[in-house]
């Protein structure tokens, strides 16, 4: 069988390192022979470090349940009483609601048990043949996939073992989201202190906001950062308009965000009042995603944030070079292109911050931030403190 390369980054090592104590000396030969930790591998490549990959945990979180409850029964011990093959099956409703009892997981829907998982594993493993979730519709009830967990590698002596990758895989994930969680708590508590000691020093706060703004950094920091600073750069605007010439009035231009960063739901990230600008934010130059947001507005006017140090007329070029490619006809490229009606790049944002800035508005961008940074990863401060914390408690555990 055909498996793609194992692709080493930060937290491979993590990886390996839990399934030595695993699987001792087997450990390499562990990762390399299973599909399911090869993909858990590409999973959580944005552990350590900023990343284009998005910074959910959907995925993770069904695969998590499902050989939870595989373990619960004790199938990996062959202590369950009777076969996996035999087992009635894990309750739709049990699963759902323990993957929100997980950290940052109070949001999550059905996809990822359901589908999203399953189509995801077989982008990178099509000839396995095999989805990691078995459902049946009919009665709602979940398997993993036993024979994933199952792995063949050749011991010292020459001989196959079969080990069983179940618990490895939970402690694997649950280091992940413990690493992931710990960058964001940091990433929380250092907007805090720059929110003070910005007001001091505010080359300290402009380089801070510049590191949030760069190409490698998770997208969902960047769109929560390019907002905080657009709605302040915005609210130093106004215009004037009115319904009749004497009710002409000078107003504040407000951005408003309309949806969890990164969100797949086919809406628009901000809307600006009273002029009724759209904005839209883009991780990469991938101009085919431009055209399926101009579309889904009927081609009504976009304003594009785009987490690229390239300028306004480097993405525009690439834009309309990808459309005349694949449109031809002139008039067609022309009216996507009007459809565009304003880039703002790093740099761009990074203007706009320093005007902010030099306005006196820093207290109101970095408290923004941990506003937005808040909501978009289910963290509360209050109300849902002392849950929060123990659904975390067994993952900083030592």
């Amino acid at each position: 069988m055909t498996k793609p390369e194992i692709t080493h980054h930060a937290f491979t090592d993590t990886i390996l390192e839990i399934l030595e104590r695993h699987f001792g000396s087997d450990s390499s030969d562990v990762l390399g022979a299973s599909p399911l930790l090869g993909y858990l591998n590409h999973k959580t490549r944005a552990a350590n470090r900023g990343s284009k990959a998005r910074g959910a945990f959907a995925n993770h979180y069904a695969l998590y349940v499902v050989v939870e409850d595989y373990i619960k029964k004790n199938f990996h011990t062959g202590k369950a009483g009777v076969p996996y093959s035999q087992y009635q099956g894990a309750r739709f409703s049990d699963l759902f609601r323990r993957q929100r009892e997980l950290p940052f997981g109070t949001k999550l829907q059905n996809h990822a048990l359901n589908s999203r998982l399953n189509d995801e594993f077989k982008k990178f493993y099509p000839i396995v043949g095999k989805p990691p979730i078995v459902r049946d519709v009919a009665t709602q009830r979940y398997w993993i996939q036993e024979d994933l967990l199952l792995v063949r590698v050749r011991s010292m002596d020459g001989k196959d073992e079969i080990l069983n990758i179940a618990p490895a895989i939970i402690e694997i994930i649950d280091t992940y989201v413990a690493t992931k969680l710990a960058a964001f708590e940091n990433f929380l508590e250092t907007c805090r202190k720059i929110s003070e000691l910005g007001k001091e020093d505010q080359n300290y706060a402009m380089d801070f906001v510049f590191q949030q703004l760069q190409p490698n950094v998770d997208a969902r920091v960047f769109e929560i950062v390019s907002y905080a600073v657009l709605k302040a750069k915005y609210g130093l605007e106004t215009v004037w308009i009115g319904e009749t010439k004497e009710g002409i009035a000078e107003e504040v231009l407000i951005l408003y965000k309309t949806g969890r960063t990164n969100a797949n739901d086919g809406g628009i990230d901000f809307v600006m009042k009273p002029l009724g600008r759209f904005f839209q934010v883009k991780e990469t130059i991938d101009v085919n995603k431009y055209f399926l947001d101009i579309d889904k507005v009927q081609r009504f006017p976009i304003t594009f944030v785009v987490k690229s140090t390239d300028n306004a007329d480097q993405i525009r070029a690439a834009i309309r070079q990808y459309a005349v490619l694949k449109y031809k006809i002139d008039v067609v490229v022309d009216s996507y292109m009007k459809a565009v009606e304003e880039i703002i790049n790093v740099a761009d944002l990074v203007e706009a911050f320093d005007k902010v800035v030099q306005s006196g508005g820093l207290q109101a961008v970095m408290d923004e931030i941990v506003l937005q940074s808040k909501v978009e990863f289910n963290y509360n401060d209050e109300g849902d403190e002392e849950d929060y914390s123990s659904s975390i408690e067994h993952l900083l555990e030592p």
